[in-house]
């Protein structure tokens, strides 16, 4: 007889890693270097970036 292999459905906390924090308001922001000065205003502008899942946020000085 052959050996019998279980296959398994990969585990939802896997399958959602880091996703669920940020749908729910929790991002992990980064300092995004791109962008550090906005003309209009002529403020200077932090850039954050979300390492999760990409989302973007300025916060001017």
């Amino acid at each position: 007889m052959a050996d019998i292999i279980q296959f398994k459905k990969p585990k939802l906390q896997d399958k959602h890693k880091g996703k669920t924090l940020c749908r729910h308001g929790f991002h992990k922001w980064v300092v995004s270097q791109q962008k550090p000065f906005d003309v209009k205003t002529g403020k200077l502008v932090t850039a954050y970036e979300c390492s999760r899942c990409g989302a973007t946020r300025t916060e001017a000085k």
